[in-house]
Order: C-alpha cells, then structure tokens, then sequence
C-alpha cells in the first residue's frame, strides 16, 4: 500500500498506521503522525547504562546527598568507585562524607581512579551564597588502561545519576587546591 509522510494504508481495518523504518542493531523507528493519540514509550537504554549498574540504595544515596548538600555550609565529598568484576558504580567502603580537600586528597587512591562527588560553598562577589554541585573525574596519570576505560566508559552515566551541574577533570590530588578557583570562575 503506498506511503505518504511516514503512514501508510491499512487495508485490513482502513485505519492509518506508522511507517517504521530499521534503526541500529534492527530496532524499530517510527514518528507519531498525530500527538493527541498517545504512542508506547520505547526507552533505549544507552550501552553505558548496560553494562554499569547502580544499586538502590547507592541511588537513594546520590539523591540525599545532591538535596542535603545544596544549603550546606561547609564544602561536603563522597567518593564513587566502580567494582571490577560486577561494574557497579557504588560508594567507597569507608562511606566517608568528607569536609576537607585535605582529607579528600589523603584518602584517594595513587593508582586509581575515582568519581568525587563535591558540593562547596561559596561566597560570589555580590556576597551572594552559591553551592555548586560538581563531580571531579579523578583519573591520575599512574593508572592502568583497563581501569582508565573502565572509568571513561561510565563517566557521563555517572554525571547524569548524579545530576551534577559540571565535571571536573583531576590527574593528581594536587590538582585539589585549585578547585575553589575553578568554582569560582
């Protein structure tokens, strides 16, 4: 039956019906020639999504921290690490909230990377208080391939969990006494 506009004729019940055309890996495309009927909502999970995973509670987790943190007044840090063997993005054993850089930047590891959730007050010019919530991306140049893969792959998953505003990239713990300075800019 011919086609016009993505619809074509069904003879059987002489309705319009969607025209699908093969997306990708033979998923099924198709645009709704008329919003008022509501469609099926497909959700195509990214390949990020698949392969990491996040549990309930470290769910639950990123949410209280993102709400407790934005009137804070004192700058507060978690520490994320991927577990190797089950690619779960989850809170570091210690479940530390840490108040410092200093403490932050002694407890994360030489040869490792880590997803660091921040929320760190600030005062604007204006005198306005402002609470950005960021997540630095440490990922120190001494770490193995497989592990700077492992992390790359589940970095913006991660920033959409967690709904941070920005990311930061650190190569060293150093690389910490600039962050008020780049928050402030």
């Amino acid at each position: 039956m011919g086609s016009r506009h993505g619809l074509r004729w069904n003879a059987e019940n002489g309705a319009r019906q969607l025209e699908t055309s093969e997306g990708p890996m033979g998923m099924k495309l198709s645009s709704n020639p008329n919003p008022a009927i509501p469609q099926p909502e497909w959700r195509v999970l990214t390949s990020e999504a698949r392969l990491y995973t996040f549990s309930e509670e470290t769910k639950a987790h990123l949410r209280k921290f993102r709400l407790g943190t934005s009137r804070a007044k004192d700058p507060q840090a978690v520490i994320y690490l991927i577990d190797k063997q089950t690619k779960e993005i989850r809170l570091d054993e210690d479940e530390r909230v840490y108040t410092s850089l200093d403490e932050l930047a002694e407890d994360l590891p030489d040869h490792s990377p880590r997803f660091v959730l921040l929320s760190y007050p600030l005062t604007l010019p204006s005198g306005r208080l402002s609470v950005p919530y960021v997540m630095l991306y440490y990922l120190p140049t001494t770490c193995n391939s497989e592990l700077r893969m492992l992390y790359a792959g589940a970095k913006e998953l991660m920033r959409n969990t967690s709904e941070v505003t920005r990311i930061i990239d650190l190569e060293s713990t150093e690389e910490l006494e600039e962050i008020p300075d780049k928050l402030a800019a």
